[in-house]
């Protein structure tokens, strides 16, 4: 059935440069009198064929919405997005339906995520119908067969979602986000929804998919737990902003921004005698996107700030082996 060529593991598929997303927080007819929630402001990073780059953050610090945008769901403010080489920030919908067979995402809720009136059958078949591939035949065969893949059976096919628990209901979206065979694939909380126990599953699952199919996943979550079992590399999002980068093992073990020890801090030790004083370093709500503070957009929560990170932004830099971090602090605290 599909066939789409990969690229070769390790190269570049996926560069994002300076991107922005801002929304439009009141109708004011004049520009000064405006106001725009900043979700992306000024993100860049690459993404490599055959990886996955786990993205963290707290809710409203502009995961989802830099997923979207580079899938161009959302469309950006400024910036660049490339794939493959190829430029698609300003691409047209002729040239975007053709990206969609080799782009695809699996949603953070697998109830509302499935429609209730379309069987299984229909629903994993939908992107095939969409994209013109195969016929009847063909369609119903690769519907089996990624009914397999995913771990569930051919005759389930037939029924409808509420017949099925979140666990299955998650292998359905992900069988329909492969139909088309996609080389890239961003997974959207996509086991935030789902009992523990399940998640372990699932993300077995993904892991053994990207192993079989070279997939490529950008893997969006907040838990830094789930992050760390299934990436290669780490992203921390702040605030519309990438304020750390780095291996998976390395952030965990050698984290440089403060908010990112924070966040690892907060991880429940599963050890009731064991307490975890730096756990209390993360302090307040995270500011609004409308207003954000200036210089460095953590300073107002950072128990380590001085007046350089209110009065100037820290840059993304490298400070060896591909580990970027945001922080004029970086290397003291």
């Amino acid at each position: 059935m599909p066939s789409t060529s990969r690229p070769a593991k390790g190269e570049e598929l996926i560069r994002v440069e300076h991107l922005k997303k801002y929304f439009p927080a009141n109708k004011s007819f004049r520009e000064e009198n405006r106001t725009y929630v900043k979700a992306v402001d000024d993100v860049s990073l690459t993404l490599r064929a055959g990886e996955t780059f786990g993205l963290v953050g707290e809710s409203g610090c502009g995961k989802s919405t830099l997923g979207q945008t580079i899938l161009r769901l959302e469309e950006p403010t400024s910036g660049s997005i490339f794939y493959r080489g190829q430029d698609i920030t300003h691409a047209g919908k002729k040239e975007l339906r053709a990206l969609r067979q080799d782009m695809q995402l699996i949603f953070q809720d697998p109830y509302s995520s499935l429609d209730p009136k379309m069987t299984v059958g229909t629903i994993i078949a939908e992107p095939l119908v969409v994209h013109g591939m195969g016929s009847k035949a063909e369609r119903d065969a690769r519907v089996a067969e990624l009914l397999k893949l995913v771990g569930l059976k051919p005759e389930h096919a037939k029924r409808y979602p509420h017949e099925f628990s979140g666990g299955q209901r998650q292998r359905i979206g992900i069988a329909r986000a492969l139909a088309v065979n996609p080389s890239f694939v961003i997974c959207d909380e996509a086991v935030s929804a789902l009992d523990v126990s399940i998640q372990a599953q699932v993300l077995n699952l993904l892991s053994h998919l990207q192993d079989e199919l070279g997939l490529t996943y950008l893997f969006i979550a907040h838990g830094l737990s789930v992050v760390k079992y299934i990436s290669d590399r780490v992203g921390v999002m702040y605030l519309g902003k990438i304020v750390e980068i780095a291996s998976s093992d390395e952030i965990y073990l050698h984290s440089l921004h403060p908010y990112t020890k924070a966040l690892i801090a907060a991880i429940p030790i599963p050890d009731p005698d064991v307490h975890n004083d730096s756990a209390r370093l993360l302090t307040g709500d995270v500011p609004s996107p409308i207003n954000p503070p200036s210089g460095c957009r953590f300073h107002t929560r950072c128990p380590y700030a001085t007046e350089l990170c209110s009065a100037e932004e820290p840059q993304l830099v490298d400070m060896g082996d591909g580990h970027l971090v945001a922080c004029h602090l970086a290397g003291q605290i």
